[in-house]
């Protein structure tokens, strides 16, 4: 059974993107290939707004962000941790052998920067990992704010996951001197899942150029060599890359500007839904995301339930928590290609199911 997904990825993938996915392959050490990387570098370059290398990644964005940690890290890494996925980076970090530190906030609070200008204060950290936007929790926190303090330890190499937000509103690298920024395909670019990103600085680079261990799938410097020639250290996922180049003519068509506000538009659609019916954010508002709303189960909904119906009568699914806060929360992704009238139908479909399920939540 096909349905449509509103879960914070992978997301909806349109028709267009899966067409341009089928276009026939070359090889990947052809001239063919190094013309399709010289389409969308420039543009993906600049939904990076850096002047950076972008290296494409056959792998999921947990490839590039675990090569990250082997190419940075020497002393030891600062790990911000306020989710699950930023608490699994903790765990990778000690995973690679490396020195890691744990700054920790509660599950829906922000990386606060002045507990980050603490810690790093103690100059044990050569390298910090921050999650931009905490997809388990819908919790943004402010990259602008943490990358002030980070410009006090030029030391320091930042890498900043921003899978769940790049594309949905601006991440600008360069000006904000993030070192490595890392996203994924499946989320707001609204590409299957198998292609990731990682833009890396000069000073990353020249720190990888004294790390051992790095590896060879994810080494930066097997990356920048063949970047340097349009192309890929490994062979590459060139179907995805078809759907990226797809996906660059539909987002620059639109207007990046138009694009992130229709994000906007979307996000504030749900979450007046959500107000509308009681339920509350789980974030405070204004650290919430803007790419998905994560609701507290404050009115017990059977979440179980009400997704079964959901996706029963209507093809439609949304997510119902994850990890510890599973059934205590649910989340609506409103990212990719989603605009206010499909946003509008799926809530209209959700309002015919859910007093059903209200006070009907299993206890624990």
């Amino acid at each position: 059974m096909s349905y449509k997904l509103f879960i914070p990825g992978p997301v909806e993938v349109s028709e267009k993107t899966y067409k341009a996915m089928t276009t026939p392959i070359f090889g990947h050490r052809s001239k063919d290939f190094v013309k399709l990387v010289e389409e969308v570098m420039p543009r993906l370059k600049q939904l990076f707004y850096t002047n950076d290398p972008v290296f494409l990644s056959t792998s999921s964005s947990w490839g590039v962000m675990e090569g990250a940690i082997r190419n940075v890290v020497k002393k030891g890494v600062l790990n911000c941790c306020n989710g699950a996925f930023s608490d699994k980076w903790f765990d990778v970090s000690k995973r690679c052998g490396k020195e890691a530190g744990a700054l920790v906030a509660e599950w829906g609070k922000p990386v606060d920067p002045e507990a980050l200008e603490k810690e790093l204060s103690t100059n044990k950290y050569d390298a910090v990992t921050i999650i931009h936007n905490e997809t388990s929790t819908g919790t943004m926190s402010d990259i602008s704010a943490l990358s002030e303090v980070l410009k006090k330890f030029p030391d320091v190499v930042s890498i900043v996951d921003t899978v769940s937000s790049f594309s949905a509103l601006p991440i600008k690298k360069d000006e904000l001197g993030i070192d490595v920024m890392v996203t994924g395909c499946q989320k707001a670019l609204a590409i299957p899942p198998g292609l990731s990103f990682c833009s890396v600085s000069d000073k990353a680079m020249k720190r990888a150029e004294t790390v051992e261990g790095r590896g060879y799938y994810f080494d930066f410097l097997e990356f920048k060599k063949f970047y340097d020639k349009n192309q890929t250290p490994s062979t590459p996922i060139i179907s995805l890359i078809y759907a990226l180049r797809s996906k660059l003519d539909d987002i620059f068509e639109e207007g990046v500007e138009n694009r992130y506000a229709r994000h906007l538009e979307n996000n504030r659609i749900v979450r007046q839904w959500g107000y509308a019916h009681g339920f509350e954010l789980f974030p405070e508002e204004k650290y919430g995301s803007v790419s998905l709303n994560c609701f507290k189960n404050n009115l017990d909904v059977d979440l179980p339930g009400l997704l079964d119906e959901l996706k029963k009568r209507f093809a439609m699914v949304f997510n119902g928590g994850y990890g510890k806060i599973k059934g205590k929360t649910f989340r609506i992704s409103n990212m990719g290609d989603e605009t206010p009238e499909t946003m509008k139908e799926l809530l209209d479909n959700i309002d015919q199911i859910l007093p059903a399920y209200i006070g009907k939540a299993k206890q624990a």
